[in-house]
């Protein structure tokens, strides 16, 4: 009988946890894939419950409408990159930075590596595909700019996401937008290798690519911190523990384990934040007046009310 009762008692003790658990609404900003592994491994090790948080992660509809969600107030939190916030931030959407999944940029200029373009200044009269206007005709013109040339150089053919479609088929003769992680494996497996100009070097600030963001009225949310606290967790372990944090993660996604994404797991472990809650102001700053010279933004609030460390 004592038996029962601790069972039943300890049945009890879960339940009243697991009803006491915080909800929160991560909405990311692509389907699920190796870019965000430090979240995927931080639920799959159980860091979000253990933080007292009940965290559901849904993929969008589509990829423009997470941090219109939670401007809105529909999801606490969504993945979102660093560029975008402070375009939208600049638009007038009430949305602060938390955190940073990816600390680098993966944005990429790429060609075929047996292709005419050597060099950017080969793209002089040539073809190159993007799939959002803005922010990736004014870092292509940055790039442009350190080799002699300049936007009208080009001729520009929206491609519509179909990225490395377009390059292998001849469509275009170079793409911008391309994630250095994820196209150059998808061309080499293909047997198309391709050869990538990176935006960080050639003249564009660097930037943050992936950051989770939220809703400026919910920066006291006390969920907030826990939810960094757990993700740091998650991003360690997977610093520590690649290999077993790859089995978790196809366990959760299986669909996923194959050999695009394999590949694109171990070129993007070096660019995950290990101190995802941690911020630099200056790449923000450095960032905002590059936005501003460029003309996508006309003026932009300080760093810190669109940019925070979690106190």
């Amino acid at each position: 009988m004592p038996r029962i009762l601790l069972a039943l008692a300890l049945l009890l003790f879960a339940a009243a946890r697991a009803e006491a658990a915080d909800k929160l609404t991560l909405i990311l900003d692509w389907f699920v894939n190796p870019d965000h592994a430090p979240i995927i491994v931080a639920a799959q090790k159980g860091y979000f419950a253990e933080a007292g948080l009940d965290l559901e992660i849904v993929p969008p509809a589509d990829p423009g409408d997470p941090p219109k969600l939670v401007a809105a107030g529909n999801a606490e939190l969504a993945v979102g990159y660093q560029p975008t916030l402070q375009i939208q931030v600049a638009e007038g959407l009430p949305l602060v930075r938390i955190a940073t999944l990816i600390a680098t940029p993966l944005n990429c200029l790429l060609v075929l590596a047996d292709g005419p373009i050597k060099a950017i200044s080969d793209l002089k009269g040539r073809k190159v595909g993007f799939s959002v206007a803005g922010t990736e005709e004014a870092i292509l013109g940055t790039m442009l700019g350190e080799h002699g040339l300049v936007l009208n150089d080009v001729q520009l053919v929206n491609v519509n996401f179909s990225l490395t479609p377009a390059l292998l088929t001849g469509q275009v003769d170079a793409v911008i937008g391309a994630y250095r992680n994820f196209e150059l494996n998808q061309m080499a497996i293909e047997g198309h290798p391709g050869r990538a100009f990176y935006v960080e070097e050639e003249g564009v600030p660097p930037y943050d690519e992936l950051i989770v963001i939220t809703n400026k009225a919910l920066v006291g949310d006390a969920r907030l911190k826990r939810f960094v606290g757990a993700l740091e967790r998650g991003a360690l372990f997977l610093a520590n523990h690649p290999e077993e944090s790859w089995k978790l993660f196809v366990a959760r996604q299986k669909d996923l384990d194959d050999e695009l994404n394999k590949r694109a797991w171990r070129d993007t472990l070096a660019r995950f934040d290990n101190r995802p809650g941690a911020m630099d102001k200056g790449r923000y700053e450095r960032f905002a007046r590059y936005l501003k010279d460029k003309g996508l933004v006309k003026a932009l609030p300080p760093v810190h009310q669109y940019a925070i460390e979690l106190p």
